[in-house]
């Protein structure tokens, strides 16, 4: 499986690391090596989280509901 990441220059020093097509993953790094690094690391995690909540939405015995916040 392959995801493009965008590698963005911080002002702090390092890059920033955004995942487009996973919404809400980022990362960053000190070096450009380092933030490709932590984006495979990030992309992993995020991918595993997908899949704990597939497993949970998947048990018979678990019952899922949608709520709606307003603030």
């Amino acid at each position: 499986m392959k995801f493009n990441i965008v590698l963005e220059p911080a002002e702090e020093g390092g890059f920033n690391v955004v995942v487009p097509a996973l919404d809400g993953c980022f990362t960053q790094g000190d070096n450009e090596e380092s933030a490709v690094e932590n984006g495979k690391e990030a992309i992993q995690t995020y991918l595993e989280g997908l899949e704990k909540l597939n497993q949970i939405k998947s048990r018979p015995d678990a019952i899922t509901k949608e709520v709606e916040m307003t603030f």
